[in-house]
């Protein structure tokens, strides 16, 4: 039973054929009367925060495809082994036009592990040829469980490519049971391997981020705390250096939607989350300034609404008809899932947000 239950969370719950695999699904589950408590919009209306508007188009963040080496349980995106969804060269090359004849400084890669696009070398190629700052969101084993990727991380050295990476904690234990049997051993091997190559070392220029999510249902801990605990620990246990941590409040969709369901801690988790509304960081949410692009190309306020395919509002949602005036006209699509955002210290990308 147990073995049987093991293979199960290897599966994205789109293979599982999960009831929430379907977007609309999650939505309907999310915005239940019953369940939500304060709806997100009433407490923007409450702190004259509504609408959220866009304030400027300074990140594109790409999700290269939804393939990933990992299955990790708290995964936001569903990604997986199993998935095959992957962005083409065509839309690739519809982005770096955009790029062209905008301002946009900054393209973050995603994925699943965005490394695995076939496309990948030569996209941050093109972006370094615009000189356009790329970030790559690694989960690191990528780099050390395929020889196909070893060479990536040099690479990433050659074109100064800013490295954020997933590690929920500093111990075996606790990663490994979110995200995999072996993923720690390997996360570090790839760690020892960025710093070598210059990676976090300070005077270098070569940024290595590490992420930290919370592997219960809970908000993360203040995040310059936890960050010297890691800098201390990661230092002590095999010589590691990173420059910065980022901590990001698990959102209540897909697979940790599906764990908190299966934990019975769903309506405790949103009474969390709506409890530890900050105005502040309602501000400061990373949709302001950031537009979403899917495998397909088509746009989103953030990766979350993407994995909700809630597309952007207004006629001209694809890539292909980008149209960034119109865009930064927008009222930016919220729900429920907005309050893992705006909790606490706020969450985005890069950390917290106040």
């Amino acid at each position: 039973m147990i073995d049987t239950q093991k293979k199960e969370k290897l599966k994205s719950l789109k293979r599982r054929k999960s009831y929430l695999s379907e977007a609309q699904n999650q939505i309907i589950l999310l915005e239940k009367d019953q369940l939500v408590g304060t709806r997100f919009v009433d407490k923007l209306r409450e702190n004259n925060q509504f609408p959220l508007k866009a304030r400027t188009i300074n990140i594109l963040q790409l999700n290269l495809g939804y393939m990933c080496d990992l299955t990790c349980e708290h995964c936001h995106v569903d990604a997986g082994p199993d998935r095959k969804e992957i962005m083409t060269k065509e839309t690739l090359q519809q982005v770096l036009d955009v790029i062209d004849i905008t301002d946009v400084h900054t393209v973050d890669l995603t994925g699943g592990a965005p490394e695995m696009n076939p496309n990948f070398l030569w996209l941050v190629e093109e972006l370094t040829k615009r000189n356009v700052k790329t970030i790559v969101r690694s989960n690191l084993t990528i780099l050390v469980s395929n020889k196909r990727y070893r060479t990536y991380a040099e690479f990433f050295k050659q074109n100064k490519v800013e490295v954020i990476a997933s590690m929920p904690c500093y111990t075996q234990d606790n990663v490994d049971k979110q995200r995999g049997d072996g993923v720690f051993n390997k996360s570090i091997e790839s760690l020892i391997i960025l710093n070598k190559l210059g990676y976090g070392m300070e005077g270098t220029g070569l940024n290595l981020h590490l992420v930290f999510n919370p592997g219960g249902a809970s908000l993360p801990p203040e995040q310059s705390a936890l960050e010297r605990d890691y800098k201390v620990r990661l230092k002590a246990d095999w010589n590691i250096e990173f420059n910065s941590l980022y901590t990001i409040t698990n959102l209540p969709i897909s697979r940790y939607l599906d764990f908190l369901l299966a934990a019975n801690k769903y309506e405790s988790y949103m009474e969390t989350l709506i409890s530890a509304y900050n105005p502040v960081a309602a501000e400061n949410v990373m949709c302001k300034d950031t537009v979403s692009v899917d495998w397909e190309g088509y746009l989103y306020d953030c990766d979350f609404n993407q994995m909700l395919q809630l597309k952007v509002q207004g006629e001209r949602q694809h890539i292909s008809e980008f149209d960034e005036a119109e865009l930064l006209k927008r009222n930016i699509k919220i729900g429920q899932h907005c309050y893992g955002c705006t909790a606490g210290a706020g969450s985005s990308c890069q950390g917290t947000t106040t």
